[in-house]
């Protein structure tokens, strides 16, 4: 089956399950959103941060979303990167001191290299792009095919706005970019998946901006 149509397929399984979505962000200010002082503002109707030569970010910061922490849940986002940004929206995670997060993290990178893959801040890059991931009872990862990545990178445009849709229901959580199914990951018994934190990431590194806007949650009723 093509990985559009599996993506349509899963939609609709999906949205009888689904209640009405709600928007995480007025698209005016930081309302709901609380992050590192001087690093997260709203420009462009979007909600934005960015390095400089002048002021480097040297360590990660979150940007939190503080109404709630969901765990089955639908999120669409719009999201906008400089060619060497690095970023990601981070789910069902944990708030760590200094507006860090630890847990799941949908990736992104302004070149695409690491566009639609899932992180986890142990375990590293847990599925890529084109890859469907499932964990064995010991932790062992069993990849199966999911698509060509070269082929599904031409889905992601640079320097423009893309949609990111992020899906998470039990131990699958899968990513999709402007439509195209990016991966798939399935824990094992052992992974925790209750509800976590969502969040923004500015990363550390050269002068970069990372902008997103119409975020937007649906969570699962069932």
């Amino acid at each position: 089956m093509k990985n559009w149509l599996i993506g349509m397929v899963a939609l609709a399984a999906a949205a009888g399950c689904l209640a009405e979505g709600r928007s995480l962000f007025n698209g005016k200010d930081l309302t709901g959103w609380e992050g590192a002082p001087g690093w997260w503002w709203v420009e462009d109707d979007a909600l934005t941060s960015e390095s400089t030569e002048a002021k480097p970010c040297t360590d990660a910061n979150y940007l939190y979303w503080m109404g709630g922490q969901p765990k089955d849940f639908e999120l669409t986002a719009e999201f906008k990167l400089s060619e060497k940004g690095n970023s990601g929206i981070q789910i069902r995670s944990e708030a760590r001191p200094n507006w860090d997060t630890y847990g799941y993290q949908a990736d992104m990178t302004g070149d695409g290299e690491l566009i639609g893959f899932i992180y986890h801040h142990k375990h590293g890059l847990i599925a890529g792009r084109g890859e469907d991931v499932t964990l064995d009872a010991e932790g062992k990862r069993i990849v199966k095919p999911l698509g060509d990545p070269a082929e599904l990178l031409k889905a992601y445009k640079k320097n423009d706005w893309n949609h990111y849709r992020v899906v998470c229901r039990g131990n699958v959580i899968e990513t999709h970019i402007n439509g195209v199914m990016m991966c798939r990951f399935t824990g094992n018994a052992k992974d925790d998946d209750k509800g976590g934190l969502i969040a923004l990431q500015m990363h550390p590194g050269p002068p970069m901006k990372v902008q997103f806007k119409n975020i937007i949650l649906n969570e699962f009723t069932d």
